[in-house]
């Protein structure tokens, strides 16, 4: 018998392989671009994909609030204990080059916690949902298996997902600090935790400014259905439906194992960076 969470994720599901439709129609033409910021590009894919979410969860829970990256921010939510954070296109970059690193990501978050989460790779039909205490699991040709982070916590045994195009070089620090010999690059901060649910990664870090609640919603869900784990980068829990979306003080995204050692490791190398837990970047 389905939990209403389990109700709500299949309905979630189906939403966003619909969007999933919407993003191969783009990825065939021409892109067309604006810049938010010198390095944040919009394409019309976003745009696109961005309005059928609003739209379809908007009318399939009415009753909550949704926080879209490219929608206002109407703080309205605040209000909400459940909001919807969506990000239509996570991995612009990736998109543009056609390498197939991108992902739509919707996630619910309730009470201030990351409850369920839908990440899909549209162009490769995978696609990865789940939900706190209760369980994750991948689709991936036709088929359906049940994720399950693994259990390495030695660094020499760790491999690390990087990403393509953001890598900071306290991430290589922090990976020389602890001896990790094992990297792996991807785009998209869905599909990085989704290695790390189905266990082919173990950790991800991303010791910057730059992320915000659309960008950890789903994967934070996922990774925690499957056993993993995410914080900031001194090992406290996220935040969601804040008022202010940053996330300020990085990401550490792993199998639960190794996530205090990594943490710890981790501290020095910032505060010797001048970055503290109180002011994050």
């Amino acid at each position: 018998m389905k939990t209403d969470y389990g109700k709500t994720l299949e309905r979630a599901e189906a939403i966003v392989r619909d969007a999933g439709e919407i993003l191969r129609e783009y990825h065939d033409k021409p892109d067309q671009v604006e810049w938010k910021g010198a390095d944040d590009p919009v394409t019309a894919a976003d745009k696109a994909v961005n309005r059928f979410l609003v739209a379809a969860i908007g009318e399939a829970f009415p009753d909550d609030a949704i926080l879209s990256e490219e929608s206002r921010d109407d703080l309205v939510r605040l209000k909400y204990a459940r909001v919807w954070c969506i990000d239509p296109l996570d991995g612009t970059k990736e998109f543009m080059a056609r390498n197939g690193e991108f992902s739509i990501m919707v996630g619910l978050a309730v009470e201030g916690r990351a409850m369920l989460g839908v990440v899909y790779q549209p162009i490769v039909d995978i696609l990865y949902s789940g939900i706190r205490h209760e369980g994750s699991r991948v689709f991936s040709g036709g088929k359906s298996r049940t994720l399950l982070v693994s259990q390495k916590n030695e660094p020499v045994d760790l491999r690390l997902v990087v990403s393509r195009s953001h890598r900071n070089p306290i991430t290589d620090r922090i990976k020389t600090a602890l001896g990790i010999a094992h990297e792996r690059i991807s785009g998209s901060v869905g599909i990085k935790c989704g290695l790390i649910a189905e266990g082919e990664a173990d950790l991800y870090l991303h010791p910057a400014p730059g992320t915000k609640e659309w960008d950890t919603c789903a994967p934070e869900a996922i990774l925690a259905g499957a056993g993993g784990r995410m914080t900031d980068c001194w090992g406290r829990p996220l935040v969601y439906n804040a008022s202010d979306v940053r996330r300020r003080y990085g990401l550490v995204a792993s199998n639960g194992s190794c996530h205090s050692m990594v943490v710890d490791r981790m501290v020095p190398a910032l505060a010797e960076e001048g970055i503290s837990p109180d002011a994050g970047w």
